[in-house]
């Protein structure tokens, strides 16, 4: 299965904590590491972990991390098609508090791909599936031409105004910024599939129904990226030619793999 990958990268220090520190207050981390991360990372990255073929279009500052980034992601087998910017390439700090909760705080600019970076957009064309996350119009007209499309509502820039018809749009509900995007952009979605942590989820659109969150394969570490790890098994399930039932199991599953593990998968 081949499946393209259109949006964005931030370079994430991952940084363990007992508990978050008072204000003014100073605390002490130890195992501190950093993964190639963001929307587009994380799909990528669990889309070649399901055994899917990746084209991965994106944009990255000509600088250390994002050097790192892409080779981090090439390691995991994605192929990666980068446009460099005279931008810093986007970080993050994480907090990783006992217990798994995440608290995120982003540095720089979010660097998006576009349809007029000289990529190879044409690997797009015959793609099984594709996932959008980031970039804008006309390189949402390049992932249209994979046989599936999957967006998040955060390539607001890539679903403003018209444009082409999406397959699935999947956004948190329990995220205010993510609901009100996509309900900026809904008539253009055949399906909304909207996920809900610990109680599944629900889809609505030409067919609704609702799904059970999986059952964890071990004891909660960290939920960053489960969202997008619903939405790379999501989008997998869609491309093979499951239905969006079947589809949003699969996307269970990889959620709840990634809460058990630490970092970005």
């Amino acid at each position: 299965m081949r499946v393209a990958v259109v949006g964005h990268i931030e370079w994430v220090e991952f940084v363990p904590v007992g508990r978050l520190p008072r204000p003014g207050e100073v605390i002490h981390a130890d195992g501190v590491f950093a993964r190639a991360a963001g929307g587009g990372g994380v799909v990528a990255a669990v889309l070649a972990e399901l055994g899917a073929e990746v084209d991965f279009f994106t944009a990255l500052g000509d600088d250390g991390y994002g050097r790192a980034a892409a080779d981090q992601l090439a390691e995991r087998g994605v192929t990666m098609h980068i446009s460099l910017r005279g931008e810093l390439s986007r970080r993050a700090f994480t907090l990783l508090e006992d217990g798994g909760e995440r608290t995120i705080v982003t540095i720089g600019k979010r660097l998006d791909p576009l349809g007029s970076d000289e990529l190879d957009w044409k690997r797009v064309r015959g793609a099984d599936g594709a996932y959008v996350t980031a970039g804008d119009q006309a390189a949402l007209e390049w992932a249209r031409q994979a046989r599936v499309l999957v967006a998040s509502p955060r390539a607001r820039t890539a679903l403003s105004g018209d444009g082409p018809s999406i397959d699935a749009l999947v956004f948190s509900a329990s995220d205010r910024d993510e609901g009100e995007w996509a309900s900026g952009c809904s008539a253009r979605a055949r399906q909304l599939v909207a996920t809900e942590g610990a109680a599944g989820g629900r889809w609505w659109g030409e067919s609704e129904g609702r799904w059970e969150a999986s059952e964890l394969p071990g004891a909660p570490r960290d939920s960053y990226g489960c969202g997008d790890s619903f939405a790379a098994g999501f989008t997998f399930g869609l491309a093979s030619g499951a239905s969006v039932a079947k589809a949003t199991e699969l996307g269970a599953e990889c959620g709840a793999r990634c809460l058990t593990r630490p970092g970005a998968p």
